[in-house]
């Protein structure tokens, strides 16, 4: 039971690195993309190249991880971020299969003996996995500080006038298509960096963990929570990892099939945009400016 918990913990951290990528992209500025499995896939690939074949530490394949991802999402973005609504998303999944192809093309059977994270001499899994777990879900605060941080900046409040009217974020002078591109860069690199600690986690890489179904969890776990909130993106992957592992901490996996997880998820997207297409927690609403500025104006109306 302890370590089906602790596994929980592990993959609810990278999904929910993973989601607050994504969250960036469609939460922020409203692109629904689903290629997010491939820039886990990069990621995941940069790491496992740098630490086994080049010899370099887990610490310098973070770095590397984003930057590469980030420099694909790049180049997937400008082509086809001027796509919008269902064109968008049957590019960004046609682009998201090519990636994995390519990379079982390469190397099919995978990279495997991938030498494990250390920080000034410990080594991580090696005893236990809590300090692994402290480890990404440090990362996760701080992607979740990152990201919030950048809402509230002149670049997020771009990003959301994107989001709700591009026409009129257009007529106001913020550049659109630049915009999307730095939302898809930004979440494609964040997606690298939970590759990063997938592989650092399993110390292996396949193609087949890449599919399809990963980018639609991640989307999933979004929905869920609520889309253009970091909190309910982190509470959707603690959830989603939950609904995952549930056959296994119950001990009804001769009961469930494995299949009826997909069911599950794409149930789960039928009932949340149907009844609470807002999510759980639904979308942050941020008041810009000072919060005396409604009492000022009450006064200035009177008269005062």
């Amino acid at each position: 039971m302890l370590n089906f918990f602790q596994l929980i913990l592990i993959y609810a951290g990278v999904y929910a690195i993973m989601a607050i990528g994504q969250n960036c992209i469609t939460g922020y500025t409203g692109m629904l993309s689903l290629c997010h499995a491939g820039f886990f896939c990069i990621g995941s690939y940069a790491t496992a190249i740098m630490c086994k074949i080049f010899g370099l530490s887990f610490w310098l394949s973070l770095p590397a991880a984003a930057i590469v991802s980030g420099i694909i999402g790049f180049l997937i973005g400008v082509p086809t971020l001027r796509l919008k609504g269902d064109y968008l998303c049957i590019a960004t999944l046609g682009l998201g299969e090519i990636i994995r192809n390519v990379a079982t093309n390469l190397n099919p059977v995978g990279i495997s003996q991938i030498p494990r994270a250390e920080l000034f001499g410990y080594v991580f899994m090696s005893r236990n996995k809590w300090a692994f777990i402290i480890l990404i879900w440090a990362f996760v605060l701080i992607f979740y500080l990152l990201f919030q941080r950048l809402l509230h900046s002149r670049i997020g409040r771009a990003m959301t006038a994107v989001r709700e009217d591009e026409v009129a974020a257009a007529s106001n002078g913020i550049d659109v298509t630049k915009y999307k591109i730095v939302s898809f860069v930004l979440g494609a690199a964040v997606g690298g960096i939970a590759g990063c600690f997938q592989t650092a986690y399993t110390l292996t890489v396949s193609p087949a963990s890449y599919t399809f179904m990963v980018s639609v969890m991640v989307l999933c776990t979004v929905v869920l929570g609520g889309m253009g909130n970091g909190k309910a993106v982190i509470l959707g992957a603690v959830i989603i990892q939950f609904i995952s592992y549930f056959p296994q901490l119950t001990g009804l996996t001769n009961v469930i099939p494995a299949q009826a997880k997909q069911m599950i998820f794409g149930l789960i997207l039928v009932v949340m945009m149907v009844w609470r297409p807002q999510g759980i927690l639904g979308r942050d609403r941020f008041r810009y400016g000072s919060a005396r500025r409604p009492l000022f104006a009450k006064k200035k109306e009177a008269g005062v």
